[in-house]
């Protein structure tokens, strides 16, 4: 009898520990970023892309020549440069003109091209048409990019006919930190229903493979469009821990979002991302999130601005923009998200009624406390991470302490 009464003690005392939320830090976003790579940068728009004026230019470079004298290749950028310029008609003009040229070549590309092309322009049905023919003639190309464009086509479609706008599936009420996870709703839930449960090596790889195919549509389609945007919380928050970034990709939804209403729908979203996130020092998480996602989107403003004066400069003096553009940006340059993160931090302290903690410095003045300061090597351990050390170690101890204080009062035959 006496062995019952210590396994419900065990239980009683080690419960609490299962029920503990997931840790905040930089650390975690960290995690994050390396099992995800390129979706911080993919969400905040900070990679390389070119600028409109190259578009432009590109459009007169391949136009310089005569009908005649055009190939396959110059009517895809004359057509994509259109597209990327917001004349969706005059894109989808130019690579009809190019399938009655040559009906049978390339057929893959200008199919996968006219479908993108009026997906963009809004014709969602007779895009699909096309795209479906993309994935007849070469299901593989683009690592299957297109399998999941029609995908999210048709999720978009339903959900329309339904009766959704933006979110396309927004959350009813706002959860905790003691909701189940992961999140399976939304597009996870469509890839779930019509290709999860099939999949051969499980749903959670299908769910990697949507991301994948959903991230290139991002990074060469629309990079802020907030159904894409949308489709990329949903998900990674059908997956563990992807929490900060399926937040980010939610905000960065409602950044585009003119109507309050809607710009709150996508908040909510991301605010249930955050659920089961434990609370740091420094403020409300999501302020937290959106802060730093608003100091990263300036970042990215800033590459895009750099890359459209190199741009500019380079079609002025007659140069090879495209080697150029080669040269200098092969690599994409990093998110610093650690800044941003310290930046949003530092914000959201001034905003307090006494203002951030101020510390002195060595040449007398004095300057905002904080835990990671540029010129100092960073400390093994956060402040929140020690915490949450402390914490535990102290339970612990307690947990001992009980064990042993009611295993030393229990009677060793109680029922007798």
């Amino acid at each position: 009898m006496r062995s019952r009464w210590t396994w419900l003690v065990l239980l009683t005392l080690v419960f609490p520990c299962a029920c503990y939320a997931c840790l905040w830090d930089e650390d975690t976003l960290e995690m994050e970023r390396q099992q995800y790579p390129e979706v911080h940068e993919l969400i905040a728009g900070h990679f390389v892309r070119h600028s409109d004026a190259y578009y432009q230019w590109r459009i007169g470079d391949r136009t310089t020549k005569s009908v005649d004298q055009r190939t396959p290749e110059d009517y895809n950028d004359i057509a994509v440069a259109y597209d990327k310029l917001g004349e969706h008609d005059k894109a989808i003009e130019t690579i009809r003109e190019k399938m009655d040229r040559w009906p049978k070549e390339n057929l893959y590309e200008s199919e996968a091209n006219l479908g993108t092309f009026l997906i963009h322009s809004g014709k969602f049905d007779d895009g699909l048409v096309h795209i479906q023919r993309a994935i007849e003639i070469n299901p593989d190309a683009h690592f299957g990019r297109e399998i999941y464009q029609q995908l999210l086509v048709q999720y978009i479609i339903e959900r329309r006919a339904a009766g959704a706008d933006l979110p396309l599936n927004p959350d009813k009420e706002a959860s905790d930190a003691t909701e189940p996870k992961p999140r399976v709703a939304g597009f996870a839930a469509y890839v779930k229903e019509h290709r999860g449960n099939d999949a051969q090596d499980g749903v959670e790889a299908e769910y990697e493979r949507a991301l994948k195919g959903v991230l290139g549509m991002v990074r060469f389609g629309k990079h802020d469009s907030p159904i894409l945007m949308e489709a990329v919380g949903d998900l990674l928050s059908a997956t563990d821990p992807a929490n900060q970034l399926a937040a980010r990709a939610y905000l960065r939804a409602s950044f585009r979002m003119t109507d309050e209403t809607k710009r709150d729908a996508y908040r909510l979203k991301a605010e249930n991302a955050l659920a089961k996130q434990v609370l740091e020092s420094h403020g409300d998480k999501l302020r937290i999130v959106e802060v730093s996602l608003k100091n990263e989107v300036d970042q990215a403003y800033e590459l895009a601005s750099q890359i459209a004066a190199d741009e500019g400069a380079w079609i002025a003096n007659g140069d090879r923009v495209d080697e150029k553009f080669s040269e200098k940006y092969y690599d994409s340059p990093k998110l610093d998200f650690a800044q941003a993160q310290h930046d949003a931090r530092m914000a959201i302290d001034s905003e307090r009624p006494n203002g951030p903690v101020m510390i002195p410095t060595e040449d007398g003045s004095w300057k905002p406390a904080s835990y990671r300061q540029s010129s100092q090597p960073r400390p093994r351990f956060s402040p929140q991470q020690v915490g949450a050390m402390i914490y535990f170690g102290v339970f612990f101890i307690g947990a001992i302490a009980v064990y042993v204080v009611i295993m030393t009062r229990l009677p060793k035959k109680p029922f007798e």
